[in-house]
């Protein structure tokens, strides 16, 4: 099965042919970097991370342009109310965005351009639409995309300028010749960040800034362009308008565009108070759960953030470790050509891969591929039962078989890429320190549960059980004896 995408150019899934046989070229817009980011802003990370690691698994050459916004309204704003320099706040948030995303098992894109090292290829994009006239500058400094000089202008978000136009208004003494024409240059203002120009003193529009970066690392036409929902317009419409403006040619083959995170079934805003920075969750949740919530519904469709939800993922996480441990207790091992990452052999490849490669292929469908793993876990636990975790050549074959397809699987999705004995026992000793449980606590209980039901004190045993079970201490009982872990 080929690839499909789903392009919000035409609003439906295409066949993925890219502009050059085997490379592929994709931008993404990045963070503007004022504050710490939060999970909205990790949601559209992880998710071009995977597509990423997705096109790589397919053998494509990938070269990844991810930016900074570094000069920005906010970020002014910021700097007035702290006094901090403008340049001090970028760069302190910009660490922590790649702390928090080095976390969260992402890779780093080949390219990270900041707006403010760009600045002369910013001016000589504006130069080349203003020779076109495409653009115009006016007194005072301003320079002015004009979106009458753009026929096709709306083609990505669906709206027509006329519509806009009709319920737009105009100041008196504004400078556009019209209300929809959008700024490339600002001139400057006292106390702001401000670069020479043509046009006087000044600094960048935002929308202008993406032009002019892809076009340095990628050229005037690409494969993949990609953000959340919210850049569709203006941004995404307003950069595909400069670009073709000025190229006269396609700008982006495939836009792709993430879906929202709520919080609480709410819409995050600073309104309702409920903006969820990531290095809160990070705080309460390993990254790999993160990361699984994240993927654990379709890129485009929003998905709601909630300790619910949170649990239930951090459970079947738990689910998928505990089959990967059983599998290693009843002999199962990486295959030797995948000790050092290699890709998965051909020959090698059980049901599982293939139907997570369906699910990749379909879209980027993670939620459907991580729904192939539960499916492969269940019906390997199924396997093990009926074999008493003694299984034969041929069972063994099989069980490999789901191993190492879930190890090639890790690689893509970023998650489950941990030694099934240490995630456990980092879970444990997080949850000890959470709660403050002293673990000779718990297994004085352990032993005084044994003890009850040797003398059929069933209704004590099951107290100790509920008891440790409300402080989030799940027990499993086996044939070695009764072993504990952090639900």
């Amino acid at each position: 099965m080929s690839l499909k995408v789903y392009n919000t150019l035409h609003g439906r899934k295409e066949e993925f042919v890219p502009l050059n046989e085997g490379k592929v070229k994709m931008y993404v817009c990045g963070p503007t970097v004022y504050d710490t980011s939060h999970i909205g802003h990790a949601r559209s990370v992880v998710v071009f991370d995977t597509i990423l690691r997705w096109l790589q698994e397919l053998e494509y050459e990938v070269t990844y342009v991810r930016n900074f916004t570094d000069v920005d309204d906010k970020i002014i704003k910021k700097s007035n109310e702290t006094g901090e320099a403008c340049s001090a706040i970028t760069e302190k948030y910009i660490d922590e965005f790649h702390n928090e995303m080095d976390a969260l098992n992402v890779l780093r894109p080949t390219v990270e351009p900041k707006a403010t090292e760009h600045i002369r290829h910013i001016i000589d994009f504006i130069q080349m639409l203003i020779d076109k006239g495409k653009a115009y500058p006016v007194e005072g400094g301003d320079v002015y995309f004009s979106i009458d000089s753009f026929k096709e202008y709306g083609k990505l978000s669906g709206r027509n300028p006329d519509d806009m136009r009709a319920g737009a208004r105009i100041a008196v003494d504004d400078k556009k010749k019209s209300p929809l024409d959008f700024s490339l240059w600002k001139p400057a203002k006292p106390g702001e960040p401000c670069w020479e120009s043509p046009w006087g003193k000044g600094r960048p529009g935002w929308h202008i800034e993406c032009s002019a970066m892809s076009y340095e690392y990628l050229g005037e036409g690409f494969d993949i362009h990609g953000g959340g929902k919210d850049l569709i317009f203006p941004h995404h419409e307003n950069e595909l308008a400069q670009s073709e403006a000025v190229f006269g040619r396609q700008f982006v083959k495939y836009w792709i565009h993430n879906g929202f995170v709520d919080i609480n079934n709410e819409k995050m805003s600073k309104s309702l108070g409920n903006f969820t920075m990531i290095k809160e969750v990070l705080d309460t949740y390993s990254p790999e759960v993160i990361r699984m919530f994240l993927l654990s519904n379709h890129y485009r469709s929003p998905i709601d953030y909630s300790e619910d939800s949170m649990r239930e993922v951090s459970m079947g996480l738990d689910r998928i470790y505990a089959f990967l441990e059983r599998l290693e207790n009843a002999g199962v091992s990486l295959y030797e050509s995948q000790l050092d990452g290699s890709r998965i052999d051909g020959s090698r490849k059980g049901e599982l891969w293939n139907d997570f490669c369906a699910a990749m292929n379909d879209d980027f469908n993670s939620a459907k591929a991580i729904a192939c793993v539960f499916e492969a876990v269940k019906k390997g636990n199924r396997l093990l039962d009926d074999a008493n975790d003694s299984p034969g050549a041929d069972l063994l074959e099989t069980l490999n078989l789901f191993y190492n397809d879930i190890h090639a699987i890790s690689n893509v999705l970023g998650i489950f890429l941990l030694d099934s004995k240490s995630y456990f026992k980092a879970k444990k000793e997080k949850g000890m320190a959470d709660m403050a449980i002293d673990p000779a606590q718990i297994e004085a209980f352990i032993q005084e549960r044994v003890d009850a039901r040797k003398n059929k004190d069933f209704a004590r045993a099951d107290e100790i059980r509920d008891h440790l079970q409300s402080i989030n201490v799940v027990l499993e009982d086996g044939p070695q004896g009764t072993t504990w872990r952090f639900e």
